[in-house]
């Protein structure tokens, strides 16, 4: 009985998360008579014509893909390489100063982004940032690299001394020992929190919304852009923009996960 319950819980955990993602994957090969079908039809011949739409288009979308790629890979590297140094300094150093800013770091970390928008913008005028890669770089970076750094703090915690006081022996610099001895062993944590950075990168609206125009728009403001047309919603065309920012992601992910249970610290001390 535990073991169907177990099962059952799972089944309703997948059906609640997988199943909208399924629905949009299939409705953007649905013909736009069939997507609002009652009942739905489960069976139907796909097309790829909402796919041709959307490239023939809205090639503002595919420019949206690369400002998102540009935004996400430029806030993962300075999130890692703030949170590595930050979460060595945590991991490795004791004292109520450090305690403390380290939890109010993370209480930042709790406000909604349009608390602290409203505020900003009149900032991002007058440094002219408005509209560029740069800006929701350091935006995305500057939210998450709290998170990042509990993740890394976390990590480094973990891994014996005994490294370091031998590379100190052998006269290694703190900067070697950072990269040389404490990175390479702490790759998992890296993963887990580049995944972090990477999902909300890509996906995030709120920054992009307000701070972009033309320039540096994403694909999630691309795509809530055509929701908002005058001659009606195509929402084939919709769903298939969906499943295109979905399919990055998703590789992403799959290809990461692996690391974030692989024991790469495993054996690093012997007796």
């Amino acid at each position: 009985m535990r073991k169907a319950l177990r099962l059952a819980l799972v089944a309703l955990a997948l059906a609640w998360s997988v199943g909208p993602i399924l629905l949009v994957v299939a409705s953007s090969f649905k013909e736009a008579k069939e997507i609002f079908a009652t009942p739905p039809s489960l069976v139907f011949v796909p097309t790829l014509e909402n796919y041709a739409t959307l490239w023939a288009d809205h090639q503002v979308f595919f420019r949206g893909l690369w400002s998102s790629l540009v935004v996400t890979v430029g806030a993962t590297l300075v999130t890692l390489t703030v949170s590595c140094m930050a979460g060595y300094v945590y991991a490795r150093h004791q004292g109520r100063l450090l305690q403390g800013s380290a939890f109010f770091m993370l209480a930042l970390r709790m406000l909604p982004p349009i608390i602290i928008t409203i505020p900003l913008f009149p900032a991002v005028n007058a440094l002219g940032l408005n509209d560029t890669h740069l800006l929701l770089v350091l935006l995305y970076a500057a939210f998450y690299v709290s998170i990042a750094t509990w993740i890394m703090r976390a990590f480094i915690a973990a891994l014996p001394r005994e490294l370091e006081e031998a590379a100190q022996v052998d006269g290694a610099s703190l900067a070697r020992i950072l990269l040389q001895v404490i990175l390479p062993l702490a790759v998992q944590g890296m993963v887990a929190a580049s995944i972090f950075v990477i999902v909300f990168a890509w996906n995030e609206f709120v920054f992009a919304l307000v701070f972009t125009t033309s320039a540096a728009k994403t694909a999630p403001v691309a795509i809530a852009e055509m929701l908002g047309t005058v001659e009606g919603v195509q929402w084939g065309v919709v769903f298939a923009a969906a499943t295109v920012q979905l399919v990055p992601i998703l590789a992403v992910v799959l290809a990461l996960q692996r690391y974030l249970v692989a024991g790469l610290t495993a054996g690093a001390v012997k007796e």
